[in-house]
């Protein structure tokens, strides 16, 4: 193994230098670089977040040296170096900036490190296939079995060097194979369990006190589902959740044989402390979610990303396909693993279906553009982004929900999503894949059901209409539910209608800071939109009354609909006094019940979508 670690192409070197200061040393050693001059990059962008980030600006210095004398480095763009021609060995040498707290980033300070590959691992142009070793060393800090715990290091990459939780060498079988392995260093808590016959850990950095035995029990029932549904054997020898637990945050990426997952500590289950169910039913989707994509977007991929470069934007009209149906999936595998209830799950799908009715940009963008201009719109909000767009997360979960409950009526229940899925891994899972190219998975499905499912992709895809959700619900026996909001906050889900009058509705949006009221947001058509409220306008008094954070929902409840007002509001340093008439609240709020007079037929496609016996 020592041999192995010795004779490695290209080796690097990955150091916490400088925990205050945020800054890993990592080194990049090649054995036989390009005689004409080595070319290195850092890429712009990483695996399933469709932003260009730039990783090269957190790059604080770059030296290159040979047989211990410097060498020439030029820098050609915004993340490429040239490295002058060397008769032997180079060594390039890196500082990188690490504060970046998200899951698409790298994070170093006293209490725990985090590293995507992008970050801080240099393409060796011309040896991407060659196979590497990673060096990993802890950081130089006092150490406090109470106080300051030893730091412990989990990652998805092959071990060459130490025992489990140990820092060490590792292997990538190439450049690809690196960066799709992120690390986790730190004090941390290792929960771990099996699936299916694999071996599989959830680590954590900041919460110290998980409830194991529930976290075993109900993470080994999930993972299994999802091999079961793709199919055993899993496609991984090993997989790791890497959790990252702090007060605020949520999100995740995923990676081949692991996943990285944000969240609050309150969403985990604590021993000793009672629970925030809700909450923790968020964790188990996001889990889900992460997990699902092992299969779904890393094994099975869209054509357009098979043969990707990292350095610019990779357009495809497809990743509604990815992202939306993993997204109708990962909560499904709660109901169908027995984690939720079926009542829970319509909690979840209703609420979906309100923050849909409430985006007016579905009238705007369809599911293909949204797919499109991923990298220029989803990734890159503003104010006025819920009037332009809508999410290919949120409207492709509801149209593969739609397309679900289409297959299993049309075919009798002989068909479903769920066959599409597995033919899709059976065709397009394996390495050498060419991956989906457009048109495929509508072709597929047509196919498989032997359905003209044209009308339905060009109206779901194509067009910005709604996809009939309620009339397809009432062939499984669940009625769909319409009302008006309660309150800003209000998400939908199972709830009954309000008895007392409706709540009057301005349609804008509001953060509070530092005692004042901004406007945040502002509905297109909205009577807010009518009287000219603009987002970053903050709002002095409305109706005669002061406003501040701690009476806005009380002014809110206290209006009237159809009844103009005087509103004043702070803009550019100038008071402006605008006219107001707020209306009834749209009817928005979605909630879904099971119909209790549903036929025996509705009661059994229902059992089998929802899994239940």
């Amino acid at each position: 193994m020592n041999q192995i670690v010795a004779n490695a192409p290209v080796v690097y070197h990955l150091r916490p230098l400088h925990t205050g200061a945020h800054l890993y040393e990592v080194t990049c050693r090649i054995e036989q670089p390009s005689p004409d001059g080595q070319l290195l990059s850092l890429p712009a962008w990483i695996p399933g977040s469709y932003l260009v980030r730039d990783y090269a600006r957190h790059v604080v210095q770059f030296q290159a040296e040979s047989g211990g004398e410097p060498v020439a480095a030029r820098k050609l763009n915004k993340h490429t170096w040239r490295v002058a021609p060397v008769p032997g060995e180079l060594l390039v040498r890196m500082t990188v900036y690490a504060a970046d707290p998200s899951v698409r980033g790298a994070w170093l300070d006293a209490q725990h490190g985090f590293v995507n590959g992008v970050c801080v691992f240099l393409r060796v142009h011309g040896q991407e296939h060659a196979p590497s070793v990673v060096h990993i060393d802890p950081p130089d800090l006092p150490v406090s079995p109470v106080t300051n715990p030893a730091w412990r290091l989990s990652t998805g990459l092959q071990r060459l060097t130490g025992g489990q939780g140990e820092f060490g060498a590792f292997r990538a079988t190439g450049y690809s194979d690196l960066i799709d392995h992120p690390v986790l260093m730190g004090p941390l808590t290792t929960v771990e369990f099996m699936a299916a016959g694999v071996p599989h850990a959830l680590v954590l950095a900041g919460l110290p006190n998980p409830d194991r035995e529930r976290l075993q029990a109900d993470l080994t029932r999930l993972c299994t589902w999802h091999i079961d549904f793709f199919g055993r054997p899993a496609p991984m020898a090993r997989y790791v959740f890497l959790v990252r637990a702090s007060g605020e945050g949520f999100g995740g990426l995923e990676h081949r044989a692991s996943a990285v997952l944000g969240c609050r500590r309150d969403d985990l289950p604590q021993a000793g402390v009672p629970g925030n169910e809700p909450a923790y039913r968020r964790f188990l989707g996001l889990v889900s979610h992460e997990y699902f994509h092992a299969w779904h977007v890393k094994r099975i991929r869209p054509a357009e990303f098979v043969a990707a470069e990292l350095d610019a934007e990779v357009y495809t009209h497809q990743l509604w396909i990815f992202e939306g149906i993993t997204s109708y999936y990962d909560d499904l595998a709660l109901r169908r693993s027995g984690l939720i209830t079926p009542e829970h799950y319509l909690e979840l799908l209703g609420r979906s279906l309100t923050q849909l009715y409430r985006t007016a940009g579905r009238r705007q963008q369809t599911l293909e553009e949204a797919s499109f201009d991923a990298w220029i719109k989803f990734y890159r909000p503003d104010e006025n982004s819920p009037n332009a767009t809508i999410s290919y997360y949120l409207k492709g979960a509801l149209v593969a929900l739609a397309l679900d409950l289409e297959l299993r009526s049309r075919t009798a229940g002989t068909c479903s999503l769920d066959a599409v899925m597995r033919t899709l891994w059976q065709e397009y899972g394996a390495d050498d894949s060419p991956g989906i190219a457009e048109g495929q998975f509508e072709r597929l499905a047509e196919s498989l059901s032997g359905l003209d499912l044209e009308p339905f992709f060009r109206q779901s895809l194509r067009t910005t209409i709604d996809p009939p959700l309620g009339i397809l619900l009432a062939q499984f026996g669940i009625r769909l539910h319409l009302r008006s909001p309660e309150s800003d906050s209000d998400g939908g889900g199972t709830r009954g209608r309000r008895e007392d009058r409706p709540r009057a509705w301005l349609g804008i949006k509001v953060q509070s800071a530092d005692g004042r009221v901004r406007v945040s947001q502002v509905a297109a058509g909205s009577p807010g939109q009518q009287a000219g409220l603009a987002a970053g306008d903050e709002l002095l008094a409305l109706a005669g009354r002061r406003i501040a954070p701690d009476n806005w929902e009380t002014i809110l409840d206290r209006l009237i609909p159809d009844v103009e007002l005087a509103c004043h509001v702070f803009r550019d340093q100038q008071l402006l006094t605008l006219v107001c008439q707020p209306v009834t609240g749209p009817r928005d709020t979605c909630y879904l019940t099971l119909d209790a007079n549903a036929d025996p037929d509705m009661v059994a496609r229902r059992n089998a979508w929802l899994g239940m016996p």
